[in-house]
């Protein structure tokens, strides 16, 4: 049987420019309300010719006979991956988060379009690069990091997967009431929401609750397979507890979650609230550490790319 011609899935997200354009119709309507209010569409018009650059290199850089396609961030829950798919994520660090819960196994390439704006702790990769990493990957002569997930699986056999971080609360900035429970400890609790965070999501949300309380919990690596659950602004009113506001989660443990909200109960992943579970009253979700990682491409040395040319 011939062997399945390679795809590579470039995946993208509009710029701060296409969303002007979305919104005002032209360019010219787009730089007037811009103007009208004080700022000029001149650099975002420059950060968008230098992601538009960058993504026609890392295309031109796809082997000529592979199969290719190019996402955006709101067509992936529509997506059907292949196993064998090459993604290659062109963009700020987020988007790799945003793929990586649509994914069993196929690696990721991240792209970093203009390192003065995006820090690229995901998306390390030079544009100009792609050809050569794209062989070294192929020829098994780069190496792959393994990232932990945190898995949320409800009563009903939802299931959401998120890179960084889950979030379980109101949808609003009203209290969040439910029951939690870890290992033997269980609590009734009303705060800001609880957020259970990942070793790459440590150097976000978790790290800012972290430092702000002074936390003696040690936040873990992108590796390692431990989650730390953070509850926000726990209040110890009557009928709640506020005890319960910080855990390390390892491989076999779980976090029990049941709502005691009404339908503005929600959990998401990775920031993204549109796309949401509903978490209404009565409703379970329990949360671990996920059976799938994200398989991230990590940068090729300078030899391995050398030889590569």
């Amino acid at each position: 049987m011939q062997a399945l011609i390679p795809r590579a899935v470039i995946v993208t997200r509009p710029t701060d420019y296409e969303l002007l354009l979305a919104r005002y119709g032209t360019r010219a309507q787009a730089r007037f309300a811009l103007k009208d209010r004080g700022q000029s569409l001149d650099f975002v018009d420059q950060n968008h010719r230098k992601i538009e650059d960058a993504i026609a290199s890392v295309v031109r850089g796809v082997p000529s006979a592979w199969r290719r396609v190019r996402l955006t961030r709101s067509q992936l829950d529509r997506f059907v991956f292949e196993p064998s798919d090459i993604v290659l994520a062109v963009g700020q660090d987020g988007l790799v988060a945003n793929v990586a819960k649509y994914l069993t196994g196929q690696p990721v390439i991240g792209f970093n379009p203009d390192r003065g704006l995006y820090e690229g702790v995901l998306v390390r990769n030079d544009p100009a690069d792609t050809t050569k990493i794209i062989e070294a990957l192929m020829s098994g002569a780069i190496s792959i990091e393994e990232r932990t997930m945190v898995q949320v699986t409800l009563d009903d056999r939802q299931m959401l997967l998120a890179l960084n971080e889950i979030f379980i609360g109101h949808r609003s900035h009203q209290s969040a009431r439910y029951r939690i429970r870890v290992e033997q400890q269980e609590e009734r609790q009303s705060s800001s929401g609880v957020i259970v965070s990942t070793g790459t999501g440590s150097t976000g949300w978790a790290r800012s609750i972290n430092s702000q309380r002074r936390s003696s919990l040690a936040l873990p690596a992108a590796a390692d397979a431990v989650l730390s659950l953070f509850v926000r602004e726990a209040f110890p009113g009557t009928g709640f507890q506020a005890t319960l506001t910080e855990a390390a989660l390892h491989a076999k443990d779980t976090a029990l979650i049941t709502s005691e909200m009404d339908d503005s109960g929600v959990i998401f992943g990775d920031g993204i609230e549109d796309d949401s579970i509903a978490f209404t009253w009565g409703a379970s979700a329990t949360i671990s550490v996920a059976a799938h990682r994200l398989r991230l491409v990590v940068s090729a040395s300078t030899a391995i790319l050398e030889r590569a040319a």
